[in-house]
């Protein structure tokens, strides 16, 4: 690892949280290392949180809410799952740090994210793109990376690391195209996908493409979806947004214990 672990204290907090820990990876045994160094080094069950940085609307923002304090961060919070996501703060991972937060929550909650698209208080970036790290997170990796998407890879590794023998699995919620990254690098992964139907963007576009695939004579007209239907699609499942916490809760956990 090119630099010690630092954590940063990102806000002003009531709560206990310790600040966020940051690693600085440059290759796959940096991320064996800050994971020993900060106690996750014991594989567990996780869940990977990937979608819309942007590009919620009100409504999608308020059924959102519901979907990660209701059953998302619940659902971490009782397994004790290890939860991996892109870490900057903006649309799902900020949604999954408030709610962990919110809930008074204890599960490790991991961003992964571009190192040159990350502002630090005592490392700004330069880039015009460039995000801040959502605060509530636990841990962050940093990885090499010049734009969104870089990360995508890592991130499918990083959970593969962390699950080692044990199952996970992918939630996917409204998004763009590092979103249908992160699918192709889920798949790769061999980890088996959950859309979020009525989320919205690449999301709903996912769950159009797989009803469109038993349809005879319906064509997907994305061709980055049609590949991914077309060789991935005994890894992907939908669920609707409005499914009972409950209900919605219990389907997840039937996956994730195989």
């Amino acid at each position: 690892m090119s630099s010690p672990v630092q954590i940063y204290q990102l806000q002003e907090t009531k709560t206990d949280h310790q600040g966020v820990q940051v690693g600085f990876v440059d290759q796959i045994d940096d991320v064996t290392r800050f994971f020993d160094e900060t106690g996750l080094g014991q594989p567990h069950l996780t869940l990977v949180i990937v979608g819309g940085a942007s590009g919620l609307d009100n409504d999608q923002q308020t059924q959102l809410d519901d979907l990660f304090h209701r059953v998302l961060a619940p659902l971490a919070e009782e397994m004790q799952l290890y939860v991996v996501d892109g870490g900057t703060d903006a649309g799902v991972m900020r949604l999954m740090g408030q709610a962990r937060t919110a809930i008074n929550a204890s599960f490790p909650l991991i961003g992964v994210a571009p190192r040159s698209l990350v502002n630090l208080p005592d490392q700004p970036a330069t880039h015009p793109d460039a995000s801040t790290l959502e605060p509530n997170h636990t841990h962050c990796l940093l990885v090499p990376g010049e734009q969104w998407g870089d990360e995508s890879p890592w991130i499918a590794k990083i959970a593969t690391h962390l699950s080692g023998e044990h199952e996970s699995m992918t939630i996917l919620i409204n998004g763009g195209s590092v979103t249908v990254s992160d699918a192709y690098a889920s798949v790769a992964a061999g980890r088996e996908i959950v859309i979020v139907a009525g989320t919205g963007r690449i999301a709903d576009d996912i769950v159009k493409a797989l009803r469109y695939k038993v349809v005879e004579g319906k064509t997907i007209e994305d061709p980055r979806l049609a590949e991914l239907i077309d060789t991935s699609d005994e890894l992907l499942t939908a669920i609707d947004l409005d499914n009972r916490p409950a209900d919605f809760i219990q389907d997840l956990k039937n996956m994730l214990m195989g």
